[in-house]
């Protein structure tokens, strides 16, 4: 009885909250469209839902906020800022259009990428309107825009559904050369040609059909030019032959009470209704209420990768289910290799394209890695970071699909191995060159500062070409351009190429500097062909390899390489200097990665020597060490290290 009683005190008190919520949610909404309508530019009567960031904060939306810059009225979208070119109260639509396209200038390009999936969870708007009503329950979906797909093929496409943009010198998105083509709508995988990629995702109004069968880029950049419409109303509607209405409340969310004769009917309504169930009822509701709870708190690895994948479906990668998986690498009949994170296997497409598929294992950081190779290498293309093809997500079943890389890894080429040649001296020095461009370009050439924490030769792919393509982004983490330092919360990467940094904290921050640093590692045992940690002496100066090349170039020698020419030497002398610059202890001392790019295309004669590297072994701490500094650098600095003698 004292529970029945709780419970019926607790259910009396939420009635009480509710009917106050109620009014006071209201007596807001009113407040909201009392406000004046402001203007800005040519967009007039600036009123409800919409209001400028300059007006009061009682007026209008927050969710729709637009700003006025120059005299033009901006929407800012998780993609970026567009033009608004007018908003149409009438039918709750908005129109846009991309900041870089020019009305009269046919070759200018969309600056954002926009499809039917960023609706789901990046806008408050929609692509489609649902806002007629036909007889019975019947409702009619209006889709005032559509998509477009523009994409770059090295060959001339064959498909009549590929609209070449050649009449208007239109360049490639990336600046690769190559053939550029437009198409109306959505593009299936079975529809991209083998030499061709998507390179971007627009929005534009419908055409009349007879005007698709002879449209011309032209034709599609006027629509363009024109702007795309949005609605910010999903739904209205009422059936005057049922008690039931639907409708869409101040928040455009759907409404649909069962009485629609006012709130008093509605309570007693929920009283009766209480009253009678709440025995028959109550303990399912219970059970219900405490599974909901008890799911809400312990989502699965799985759960939290879809509602990453759903949030962020402007990815260009294609998701395949895990049956066609299994077709294209035969039932993973050829495996490639075993990862950190799985086994590797060798794949085809249906359009003949060669991939390959790494199936991930049971994963041991909640599915992050998996998350974020899709959001790192997923949203970007660039000639030395290996591409992403597709990914699957199947409960268990999780996969990422590449490019198929013939020549392996970097790591088999650098270290003799039986039945592999290696590579000559200016080949490594134009991989390593590479590889800079590769890393340069993921600290400054995205939206989003890429970190990847795990460069090293095993990371590093080569085509047929032996063009390097930095892969394995599965310790990445992405930062605001504008932030130096970043934050972890442990160390991460592979033992001899984690900065030291990651262990000390007090030799400064962490930040892009510690790719740097592996870089480093990598070039070191690129020009020497050796592995850093297996120069390790065995005793107690634990001097290794990097400290015993940086005397050598004191003393005025080298590598001691049998048969190698002059050239060879000049090149291994350059990347070994350039290596040591990497590798200083203090993130400061390090240069970037635009200067690593200058000083490997620089003569040798030009570059510096640094000062000796103040190398700490990460694996035996000094037990020694005082309060003030728990480490301690066992190599000392020669006599001639703060001279920084040209060579």
């Amino acid at each position: 009885m004292k529970m029945v009683r709780l419970l019926s005190a607790t259910f009396i008190t939420f009635i009480i909250v509710c009917v106050q919520f109620y009014q006071t949610s209201y007596a807001k909404a009113d407040l909201q469209y009392l406000c004046p309508p402001s203007s800005c530019g040519n967009i007039a009567n600036i009123s409800y839902p919409f209001r400028l960031i300059t007006d009061p904060p009682n007026c209008g939306d927050i969710r729709y906020n637009l700003s006025c810059e120059n005299n033009l009225t901006l929407l800012n979208t998780y993609s970026g800022k567009y033009h608004v070119q007018a908003i149409n109260y009438n039918n709750y639509t908005i129109r846009l259009v991309d900041p870089n396209i020019k009305r009269g200038n046919c070759s200018s390009l969309p600056l954002y990428s926009l499809t039917d999936y960023n609706f789901l969870y990046e806008f408050n708007f929609s692509y489609f309107s649902l806002i007629r009503i036909q007889s019975g329950n019947h409702l009619e979906v209006y889709e005032p825009s559509r998509t477009i797909t523009f994409l770059n093929c090295e060959n001339v496409a064959k498909s009549p559904l590929y609209i070449p943009t050649s009449s208007c010198n239109v360049s490639d998105f990336s600046g690769s050369k190559g053939h550029s083509y437009v198409m109306l709508g959505k593009i299936n995988d079975y529809e991209l040609e083998n030499s061709c990629r998507i390179e971007q995702m627009a929005r534009m109004p419908w055409l009349q059909a007879t005007e698709d069968e002879n449209i011309s880029y032209i034709d599609i950049h006027h629509q363009l030019a024109y702007g795309f419409e949005l609605s910010w109303m999903s739904v209205y509607a009422k059936d005057h032959q049922n008690p039931l209405a639907c409708y869409a409340d101040e928040y455009n969310m759907i409404q649909c009470p069962f009485y629609n004769t006012g709130f008093l009917v509605k309570f007693q309504y929920t009283v009766l209704l209480w009253t009678t169930g709440k025995i028959i009822l109550g303990i399912p509701c219970v059970i219900a209420f405490l599974i909901y709870k008890w799911r809400k708190r312990h989502l699965s690895m799985y759960n939290i990768i879809e509602e990453f994948l759903q949030a962020n479906t402007n990815l260009m990668p294609i998701r395949y289910s895990y049956s066609e998986i299994k077709i294209m690498t035969k039932r993973f009949k050829h495996k490639l290799g075993e990862g950190g994170y799985g086994s590797v296997y060798k794949g085809k497409l249906r359009s003949g394209r060669l991939v390959a598929v790494k199936m991930l294992g049971k994963s041991k950081a909640n599915g992050q890695e998996f998350i974020n190779e899709v959001a790192t290498i997923g949203r970007i293309h660039h000639v030395n970071v290996v591409q992403l093809v597709g990914f699957c997500v199947e409960r268990s079943k999780r996969a990422l699909v590449y490019e198929f890389m013939p020549k392996g890894s970097l790591d088999k080429h650098i270290f003799s191995q039986e039945g592999i040649n290696s590579l000559d001296c200016k080949k490594m020095c134009e991989i390593s060159f590479g590889v800079a461009c590769g890393i340069e370009y993921l600290h400054q050439g995205c939206n989003m500062q890429i970190l990847h924490f795990d460069i090293k030769p095993h990371n590093i792919l080569l085509d047929e070409n032996f063009i390097p393509k930095v892969s394995d982004f599965g310790l990445a983490q992405l930062y605001p351009l504008d932030k130096s330092i970043v934050s972890l919360t442990a160390a991460r990467g592979t033992m001899g190429y984690i900065a030291p940094e990651l262990f000390y904290k007090n030799i400064g921050g962490i930040s892009y500097k510690a790719d740097v640093y592996s870089y480093g590692m990598l070039l070191m045992e690129m020009a020497s062909r050796r592995k850093n940690l297996n120069a390790v002496a065995e005793h107690t100066s634990q001097i290794y390899f990097p400290s015993w090349i940086y005397d050598q170039l004191n003393k005025g020698k080298g590598l001691e390489i049998v048969d190698a020419t002059e050239e060879e030497s000049r090149l291994r002398k350059k990347m070994i200097i350039v290596a040591l610059w990497c590798i200083q202890m203090k993130p400061s001392d390090r240069p970037s990665m635009n200067k690593v790019r200058e000083m490997l295309e620089a003569e040798v004669e030009s570059l510096q020597i640094p000062p000796k590297p103040f190398l700490c072994p990460q694996e035996k701490p000094l037990k020694d060490a005082g309060e003030k500094s728990n480490w301690q650098c066992l190599s000392t600095p020669s006599k001639t290290e703060d001279s920084k003698s040209k060579l």
